[in-house]
């Protein structure tokens, strides 16, 4: 059987490709930076239908499945775009997954046309951090939550209790607190939250909490693994290019077979990758029952080879690869953010470990 991409797939990509060409090339990324352009990007996602793409048809969504979310979020990590995209997928993921009838019609298509825009408090649950922990008392949350995603513009925020039970809470709410958390990656800024018996509401009461929230994080270590792909492949054409054209000693630097070398090893190591996000993506919607280890697999995987990637072609630059003004850094260091969110490689390798029974719990 041949697994490959349907020709509606590659022209939703193609589609998304071509915006982000006129919308978010590097110049226009720093003006967004600046506090310049940002909303204009995020209004024209929503025009092209990207908000919608996983919200159901009946909710005025398109109904794609993640393998289309993790496409656009490729192109994404290629222009490091500086949206929240992934965050509003996974609420969406999560009201598709355990919303009420009611939550599902009220926020869904808010979600579709781009006026609900979500941030997502689960790190705790992949990976707790000293002092950080959110415990539900009658609807209402104390705690902390750290490095929540797409922080920056919420409206409200999906967030994971200690017993992995979700809850939806206004960004507005009364006795939350925010704060941005700095990273290295400026282009989607994570935070903190902080709760003081913040009223809250329950997705669903579920039979087996934390399953609803762990098909959540699924999804996000899916797309960040898309980003890092996205981003990993721009990063390989701005070495070949830079390779092509700088000289030293008269001479092509691409022409001396170390460089090549380099650069052939990054491909080498980078795009059987592609498969792999494909699967992982395929089967989040069509073998659930693998959904969870595929994601810890292409997560993992791609951690690593991103950050060679990262690293190689910030060589084949040299010193100049360090600069702003090539600005290799705004995909270096998105790659290096990915490699943390949702878990970081050891971590994840290791619940995938256990999910194969390999490691007792």
């Amino acid at each position: 059987m041949e697994f490959g991409l349907s020709e509606e797939q590659v022209l939703l990509q193609d589609s998304v490709s071509k915006f982000l060409e006129g919308a978010s090339d590097i110049e226009q990324v720093r003006q967004a930076l600046d506090g310049k352009g940002g909303d204009s990007l995020w209004q024209g996602l929503s025009e092209l239908g990207a908000n919608a793409a996983l919200v159901p048809e009946e909710y005025d969504g398109m109904g794609l499945s993640l393998l289309d979310a993790a496409l656009i979020q490729e192109m994404l990590g290629r222009f490091v775009v500086p949206a929240a995209f992934a965050a509003n997928a996974m609420a969406t993921t999560a009201l598709v997954a355990s919303g009420t009838e009611g939550q599902k019609r009220t926020w869904l298509p808010k979600i579709a046309d781009g006026s609900a825009r979500f941030g997502i408090a689960v790190s705790e649950r992949t990976g707790a951090r000293e002092g950080a922990d959110v415990t539900d008392n009658d609807g209402k949350l104390t705690g902390k939550a750290l490095f929540v995603t797409g922080f920056e513009g919420a409206t409200d925020f999906i967030v994971a209790d200690n017993l992995g039970k979700l809850h939806m809470v206004s960004a507005d709410a009364a006795g939350l607190t925010k704060a941005n958390l700095p990273t290295i990656d400026k282009t989607r800024l994570v935070g903190e939250l902080k709760f003081d018996n913040v009223q809250a509401h329950h997705l669903s009461t579920e039979n087996e909490p934390g399953k609803a929230a762990d098909r959540v994080i699924a999804a996000g270590r899916i797309l960040a693994a898309a980003d890092t792909l996205g981003a990993g492949t721009r990063m390989i054409e701005k070495a070949v290019d830079y390779a092509r054209e700088r000289k030293q000693f008269n001479r092509i630097i691409g022409s001396f077979q170390a460089v090549k070398h380099l650069c052939a090893e990054m491909a080498a190591e980078l795009e059987p990758c592609r498969s792999l996000v494909w699967y992982a993506a395929h089967a989040f919607d069509t073998v659930p029952e693998e959904a969870s280890l595929m994601a810890c697999h292409a997560k993992s995987h791609l951690s690593e080879v991103g950050q060679f990637v990262a690293r190689t072609s910030t060589e084949v630059h040299g010193g100049v690869g360090f600069t702003d003004l090539m600005g290799l850094h705004f995909w270096f260091k998105r790659i290096g953010l990915n490699r943390q969110l949702y878990g970081g490689p050891e971590r994840v390798r290791d619940e995938a470990a256990r999910l194969q029974g390999w490691v007792s719990t």
